[in-house]
């Protein structure tokens, strides 16, 4: 298990992993054999660590879409004339606003 490894796990999987986890102890101090524990651990953690992939590709490609944004968002304010400048700054204001909670839950995610 790398810790560099993001996980998305759900509810339903925190709770069987929890039981397996549990039930490897229980037999680890039993003195019985874990290995079915083990693979059932390995699994879930598997299928967490796909779907935690695929949630980091989605966040960046939204951090991406965002960026870009509030870049159009910017050039737009520069070169828009003045009966439009001000719905142009809401829009950037708008726009950076989006990115910022953006990246917080990318922060979040580790990114």
């Amino acid at each position: 298990m790398s810790s560099d490894t993001y996980r998305s796990y759900t509810a339903s999987e925190r709770r069987q992993r929890a039981r397996a986890v549990f039930g490897g102890v229980r037999q680890a101090v039993a003195d019985a054999d874990t290995s079915r524990h083990a693979r059932e651990i390995d699994r879930i953690d598997a299928r967490a660590e796909e779907r935690g992939a695929r949630e980091l590709a989605a966040m960046q490609r939204q951090l991406e879409k965002d960026r870009r944004a509030v870049a159009d968002a910017k050039t737009t304010v520069r070169t828009c004339d003045r009966s439009g400048r001000e719905a142009a700054k809401k829009a950037q204001r708008t726009a950076e606003d989006t990115l910022r909670r953006t990246e917080r839950a990318a922060r979040k995610l580790g990114l």
